[in-house]
């Protein structure tokens, strides 16, 4: 099991990153959040999850240890793979998901790409119990981008976790304001923010 990696950013997109370890490069699907905090040449650590499929290796990065907890922990509920668990947490920090599902807040677990009203029920159902044991972390709220620059990352964030262009976009121009109001916004946190007006 690769549970951590420390290296160099090689090459990034807006839900992945290749991590060089000395030459020997490791690509890392990731949040959203966790790659509008990376730059090429910036040295970097991710908490991993090596995901084995019959036919495939996949590594997933968070900044966070919790992160990286969370997603595990979602994929133990029936019918939910890497993908929604994924998606889980570039909605939720581990403290909110903790919180919607003791809470068993459908309403709010439903805003994930993936989960409708019975998959939330389901994760409050198998996980109720189980989520008490994740530890008390909130992921770092990233850095800022100047000049407009977070609309890409948000744009390749929210097509990474399976919208449409047209409604990434959508949910851009929606979040404009907030980015506009304040230049120093973090991406992660326009990227949250868009998500919510996706979910109405």
């Amino acid at each position: 099991m690769i549970a951590q990696l420390t290296g160099t950013v090689a090459a990034l997109g807006g839900t992945w990153l290749v991590v060089d370890l000395s030459g020997f490069g490791l690509k890392a699907l990731c949040t959203p959040a966790t790659a509008s905090r990376a730059a090429v040449g910036d040295r970097i650590t991710l908490h991993t999850s090596l995901v084995v499929r019959e036919d495939s290796l996949t590594l997933y990065g968070f900044a966070e240890p919790g992160e990286r907890d969370c997603f595990e922990l979602v994929q133990s509920a029936s019918g939910i793979g890497p993908k929604i668990a994924q998606a889980v947490v570039s909605v939720f920090t581990p403290d909110e998901f903790r919180a919607a599902v003791s809470a068993g807040n459908i309403a709010a677990l439903t805003r994930v790409p993936g989960i409708g009203a019975k998959g939330a029920q389901r994760l409050v159902l198998e996980l109720k119990e189980k989520v008490a044991l994740l530890a008390g972390t909130t992921a770092p709220a990233g850095a800022a981008v100047a000049d407009g620059g977070w609309r890409d990352q948000v744009r390749d964030g929210l097509e990474g976790l399976g919208y449409s262009g047209r409604d990434a976009e959508a949910a851009c121009e929606r979040v404009a304001g907030l980015a506009e109001e304040n230049p120093d916004t973090p991406v992660a946190v326009l990227l949250r923010a868009a998500l919510r007006t996706l979910a109405k």
